[in-house]
């Protein structure tokens, strides 16, 4: 399900570790991930984080299985786990270690929502991306303010509200990703940048992180609240439990 290497030099490189969903989230998966990327930022032994997917994408968005028992679930039920996903991303941003995403293949939904919420993010030329949530008759809440901050309103606005997928290209372009590269020259792209977090002081590139959110703070408690309790109450609603049991029927 997730795997965890720390190596000599206090690089952790966490991999979620479901292919044969294309890593997709489920709760078991948000709760391992939360559990450690808590434990990875109290350990002062690890410097960098980088999140990885094994397989053939990064990660796919949501579980089906995960989304069926969510379809069946009360308002207040719907909150809860809508705050334990906004919860997770909002782990990755506020984690006293910096955080390198390696992605590749597909970035969906809750899948682009982790890239955008690390601190860097680098992707292989081939990968697609999707913000996908409004063809389910949902809402991209939780991972909103994170792909404003990397996309700007205007370019965030275009694919949250048509779902459309889009190119590695194109993510570059609106800031969603910082580096485009090779599928050959991934892993080098992201040692690269694994080397310059290191060679830079862990006291300084924290309070940096920490003082680029006061700077910008789109995840404020009261923000993420919000977005919790409005994807919760879409989901209960009549067009989103149409549109998925309809997706669920396909799938």
């Amino acid at each position: 399900m997730l795997n965890v290497d720390i190596d000599d030099r206090g690089v952790a490189t966490v991999t979620l570790d479901r292919p044969e969903v294309r890593n997709a989230l489920d709760i078991a998966l948000i709760e391992r991930l939360l559990e450690t990327v808590d434990s990875l930022g109290r350990d002062d032994k690890v410097r960098v984080v980088v999140l990885a997917g094994t397989g053939k994408a990064f990660c796919a968005g949501a579980d089906l299985n995960y989304m069926k028992a969510m379809a069946g679930y009360t308002e207040e039920e719907n909150l809860a786990d809508s705050r334990r996903l906004g919860a997770l991303f909002n782990s990755f941003r506020t984690s006293p270690k910096p955080s390198v995403a390696r992605v590749h293949g597909a970035a969906f939904a809750g899948g682009l929502g982790l890239l955008a919420a690390a601190d860097i993010a680098i992707a292989e030329e081939q990968t697609v991306f999707c913000i996908s949530e409004v063809k389910l008759g949902l809402v991209p809440a939780n991972i909103m303010p994170y792909v404003v901050d990397c996309m700007g309103g205007r370019m965030a606005r275009r694919y949250a509200v048509t779902g459309e997928r889009f190119s590695a290209a194109m993510a570059r372009d609106t800031g969603l990703v910082h580096e485009v590269v090779p599928a050959a020259e991934l892993d080098a792209a992201v040692e690269a940048v694994v080397k310059e977090l290191l060679s830079a002081g862990p006291i300084a590139v924290s309070e940096c992180r920490r003082l680029l959110d006061m700077a910008a703070p789109l995840t404020s408690p009261e923000i993420r609240e919000h977005m919790s309790a409005r994807l919760a109450a879409l989901r209960v609603g009549d067009e989103a439990q149409q549109r998925l049991a309809a997706f669920l029927r396909k799938a």
